[in-house]
């Protein structure tokens, strides 16, 4: 039997939508995307690879107010 984990089929989904072109979407399907990428960080969030991005993005965003004091 195969399995699938909803964040990655919803990482491929949000690929998939965000290289269509820009002028191609309505702005209900700008708010779909965004509604699927909050989902989408919502599973991932807990995971060790969210908590490891958040530590990243942490750390940058730590050092850009550092260098700017």
């Amino acid at each position: 039997m195969l399995t699938i984990n909803v964040a990655v089929l919803l990482a491929v989904i949000i690929i998939v939508r965000l290289r269509r072109r820009t002028h191609a979407r309505s702005r209900n399907d700008e708010k779909l995307t965004v509604l699927i990428v909050l989902v989408f960080g919502i599973l991932v969030a807990p995971t060790a690879f969210g908590q490891g991005v958040l530590g990243f993005v942490g750390q940058m965003v730590s050092g850009i107010n550092d260098a700017g004091r």
